[in-house]
């Protein structure tokens, strides 16, 4: 992959800078102890976690940071940083942060961290893409089957003391078409509890290799206007960038059918992957006037999500406040994974997840 291209010799400086000798805490120099490097955790981490780094002899600085203050050096004299979504290390950040020897995102997305000036600086960023994998996927399931089922809007109307049995009617998932939007490790494990529940498994991938979609017992459809032509419930699980940003439009929603073999189950839209991949006024206007039935975000292109934002009031829109990786378990995993992945970086070893080596 095109990722994996960069020039070896750079990055065999940049670990072995990494990897130069401090002073342990008896005076002198070792090479036999771990390298005390400082590190930032800005956005929480599992206590287990924690705990990995500091038997691996770190000091670990827990604390958000706000921008103003990492814009003044507040990371002046740490090694790494490790963030989740909240903290944003812009360009300008990066720039005011020199002393980074590598930047650790807890999670999978990584549009928070500018890479290319990262790599510019000569700093590693590494991620941890699988831990938080099976939570994603049990939370769009959810919101699947809390978009066809009414599960929100009738909790909503009991708690004001209705009984509108005959409002909630719902439609199965089993016959529908289930249109998924990249097709990485989340979007296969969707597609396994959807064909569990009857469903038929489409998705659009411009970098799949078609084995893979057969092997899954998905349809690839090479152009994503046919997605949508096709499925009535579309999930997405990409990443966000220029190409992709909106890539849920209003053109693309009117394409979508609204029923399969003479049921009108309406269209569904559920988004557990990058906010900004939605048009959000476009899907606004597209509930308001039926063309989609219903929706369900975890993410949203401004967050927190304003209190006046009309999309959260509608009727037929349900959401939850980027709670994708928000499990115990998840938590645990994404935090043992990116603490190894860091100390293995400051060893001044290649790390396995290395994000933007192509701007080393």
């Amino acid at each position: 992959m095109a990722h994996n291209k960069f020039p070896t010799s750079r990055l065999e400086a940049i670990l072995s800078r990494v990897c130069l000798p401090l002073k342990n805490v008896h005076g002198g120099t070792t090479s036999e102890l771990p390298i005390m490097a400082r590190i930032a955790v800005t956005d929480g981490m599992a206590p287990a976690a924690v705990a990995v780094l500091e038997k691996a002899g770190h000091e670990v600085v827990l604390g958000y940071i706000e921008k103003s203050d990492l814009l003044s050096g507040a990371l002046d004299g740490f090694d790494a940083i490790i963030v989740r979504s909240a903290t944003k290390l812009t360009a300008d950040v990066i720039e005011v942060s020199q002393g980074l020897s590598v930047i650790g995102r807890a999670g999978v997305g990584v549009d928070n961290i500018d890479l290319e000036a990262a790599g510019s600086a000569g700093i590693m960023v590494v991620n941890a893409p699988n831990a938080s994998t099976q939570s994603v996927v049990e939370l769009t399931i959810g919101h699947l089957l809390s978009s066809v089922r009414h599960i929100p809007k009738s909790d909503r109307s009991m708690r004001q003391n209705k009984w509108e049995k005959k409002a909630m009617k719902g439609t199965e998932l089993s016959g529908k078409c289930l249109g998924l939007i990249g097709f990485g490790r989340i979007a296969q494990g969707v597609a396994n509890v959807a064909k569990s529940l009857g469903m038929e498994i489409h998705t659009y991938d411009p970098y799949l290799p078609p084995k893979v979609a057969k092997a899954q017992g998905a349809y690839l459809h090479k152009k994503i206007d046919s997605l949508f032509k096709t499925c009535t419930h579309i999930s997405i699980h990409c990443n966000l960038t220029e190409e992709t940003h909106h890539l849920v439009n209003e053109k693309r929603m009117k394409m979508m059918p609204g029923k399969k073999g003479g049921i009108v189950c309406g269209n569904h839209i559920i988004n557990c992957a990058r906010g900004g991949i939605v048009d959000e006024g476009a899907l606004l206007e597209a509930l308001e006037v039926g063309t989609i039935a219903s929706a369900a975000l975890d993410v949203f292109e401004i967050e927190p999500v304003p209190d006046s934002a009309p999309l959260i009031q509608h009727e037929n829109f349900h959401g939850t406040p980027h709670i994708g990786a928000a499990t115990l378990e998840a938590q645990h995993r994404v935090g043992i994974d990116i603490a190894q992945e860091v100390i293995t970086a400051l060893k001044g070893q290649k790390p396995t997840t290395l994000v933007n080596s192509k701007f080393l």
